[in-house]
């Protein structure tokens, strides 16, 4: 349990700025259990002192105290209860903005080992399952606690001989709650585990849906997801069982210390027992139905507790998955070096890299010159590294070994922040928002103007796009409803307004129309006429643009030159190209399967 405390005590950080909130819940804490545990002692004084005696003088200014008891009580405790969950909802929005940041500052290389599901289950329902707990759960605790020694106190006040023997039984109540605790904990972040694993699938099997659909594979998706989600519904049951059995447990030894209640009024305790500890003695009406009030009093935090505990054993599971994520110690190194005005000097000296550390390297000794304003294409096949070169680049991949210097400046200690404003990539995968055709171009950057946004399309020859939908047109989830080479066009139009220095291309090879492919052509041409450029060519026309060809093959440079000289060579170059002509049977053909 204190384990458990200690990791609720992390959530304070983000509370702290509410403070005065749960410092007023504090505040009013004994207020509310005062006048709760002072409603049982007027009624014991009301019939003690005037119901049985038969003297109605003064009963009424008792009543009205125990009226006036009753109303405080609940104003206060109303106060109480808006105060922690407005507080609560507003410590919820900062964790989940501040985990958010959080995420978006790892390494590609966490987002490549987590399921895009499992972070969306930390930032939803995880953070949801935390909200409730501060709604009913850990600030109230402070109250039922004080409740709890408060109501035993009045209890042994009226009568510490009954008190001591309810005192017996209670280690043996305790004892149960407890082992139901840890069981329900348990449980808990098994189920958190598995609904993570629910959202990672279906997040991945929704997104691939077209694949699934054209290879006939819904049915055995759908049982591999049966399999899951049965998983769920049993740790569900089960969970809820044992937090059942919880509430039970305290709901029947409030009856039974009830019974011994009864039983000591009836007088039959002591010769139960066989000893003169009671003396025989007979509770007071009054005293018996205050005694009653307070054993309610006593086991309603507790049974209480019991659906508060099963609430804190949610959170706390939720709030251990994401202490792990907050406790990720994968930060995108952001470097030290200012670099406000970048030309796109590159220079890339025995350059190694692998992305795990069990496996072999993917570059092996790469050592290439990029001067300012130079095209170079980056040739070869499938798996040579191309790729992966791009990615170390732009600094979306860290950890390699030899030297990238960036106008003179190692690219490992260039500010990020400078390095993405001026170097910018544009990949194969197209990534659209479900934003509007605007937001896609300048991604809610105040610094790109609607000229600059219409300058960009104009570049790339986007402009009958925009006439067609208009900015405000809010795309589809990834823009299905553009084509592929409409796509490709909106984020060569990013690229061009975002205006970096150096362009590094991964180019798109999707299968287009003629008329689009042409466009898509000339857009690139566009780009890489007005920066300095890496190309990740797949296409012979892009190829004969570039002031340079790089060969690569199995992570290394096996040739460079211009498109005639590699061709007059006949190496790797001439081999790549003879086996896409033959292939494809065009003009056009992909250099690289």
């Amino acid at each position: 349990m204190i384990r458990d405390l200690k990791l609720l005590g992390r959530m304070w950080p983000h509370a702290r700025p509410d403070a005065w909130v749960f410092i007023y819940a504090l505040l009013v804490t004994p207020a509310i259990a005062a006048l709760s545990l002072a409603q049982p002692w007027f009624i014991k004084q009301v019939i003690d002192e005037h119901i049985v005696p038969g003297n109605p003088e003064g009963m009424g200014r008792l009543a009205l105290l125990y009226f006036a008891a009753v109303v405080g009580a609940y104003l206060i405790e109303a106060t109480y209860t808006l105060a922690i969950a407005w507080g609560g909802q507003r410590m919820i929005l900062r964790m989940r903005s501040a985990l958010f940041r959080h995420a978006l500052g790892l390494k590609q290389t966490f987002f490549d080992r987590q399921p895009a599901g499992k972070l969306l289950t930390r930032l939803t329902s995880d953070l949801d399952s935390l909200g409730d707990a501060l709604g009913a759960g850990v600030v109230t605790i402070l109250l039922d606690l004080i409740m709890i020694v408060g109501t035993a106190t009045a209890m042994f006040w009226l009568d510490w001989r009954l008190t001591i023997v309810m005192m017996v039984l209670t280690p043996l109540l305790l004892g149960l709650i407890e082992l139901l605790r840890r069981k329900l904990k348990q449980l808990y972040l098994e189920t958190r585990e598995s609904l993570a694993m629910i959202n990672a699938f279906l997040a991945e099997r929704i997104d691939g849906v077209q694949v699934l659909q054209l290879f006939g594979a819904e049915e055995k998706t759908k049982l591999r997801f049966e399999k899951r989600n049965r998983r769920f519904r049993d740790l569900t049951s089960l969970s809820n069982i044992y937090d059942s059995l919880m509430y039970a447990v305290v709901d029947g030894a409030s009856s039974i210390f009830i019974a011994v209640i009864l039983a000591y009024g009836a007088g039959v305790i002591s010769s139960f027992f066989g000893f003169n500890l009671f003396d025989g003695e007979v509770l007071t009406a009054g005293l018996l139905v205050a005694f009653i009030d307070y054993l309610g009093r006593l086991f309603r935090p507790l049974r209480d507790a019991s659906g508060k505990i099963a609430v804190i054993q949610r959170a706390v599971a939720s709030l251990q998955k994401i202490d792990e994520l907050f406790g990720t110690a994968e930060p995108a190194e952001t470097g030290d070096l200012p670099a406000p005005d970048i030309q796109g000097h590159l220079v890339i000296e025995d350059l190694y890299f692998r992305y795990r550390e069990d496996n072999g390297d993917v570059l092996k000794g790469i050592s290439l010159e990029v001067k300012p304003g130079e095209v170079v294409a980056v040739v070869g096949a499938t798996g040579s590294g191309k790729t992966t070169l791009g990615r170390l680049l732009d600094k979306s991949y860290q950890g390699y070994r030899g030297t990238i210097l960036l106008d003179g400046k190692d690219l490992s200690r260039i500010e990020l922040g400078d390095l993405r404003r001026q170097v910018s990539a544009v990949r194969q995968d197209i990534q659209l928002f479900s934003e509007s055709l605007a937001f896609n171009v300048d991604l809610g950057n105040p610094e790109i103007s609607e000229q600059d946004r219409e300058k960009a399309v104009s570049v790339v020859l986007a402009d009958e796009l925009v006439s067609r939908v208009g900015w405000d047109h809010i795309l589809q989830e990834r823009g299905v409803d553009l084509s592929v080479g409409e796509g490709q066009l909106v984020t060569f139009a990013r690229t061009m307004a975002h205006d970096p220095q150096l362009v590094i291309m991964d180019e798109a090879t999707a299968s287009v129309d003629s008329l689009t492919e042409k466009k898509i052509q000339d857009a690139i041409a566009a780009i890489i006429s007005r920066k300095t450029a890496i190309v990740i060519a797949h296409r012979l026309s892009t190829i004969r643009q570039a002031d340079r060809i790089i060969v690569m093959d199995a992570g290394r440079i096996v040739e460079q030159g211009t498109h005639e000289q590699l061709l007059s060579e006949g190496g790797a170059y001439s081999a790549l190209i003879a086996a896409s002509m033959s292939s494809i049977g065009n003009t056009t053909a992909d250099v690289a399967p």
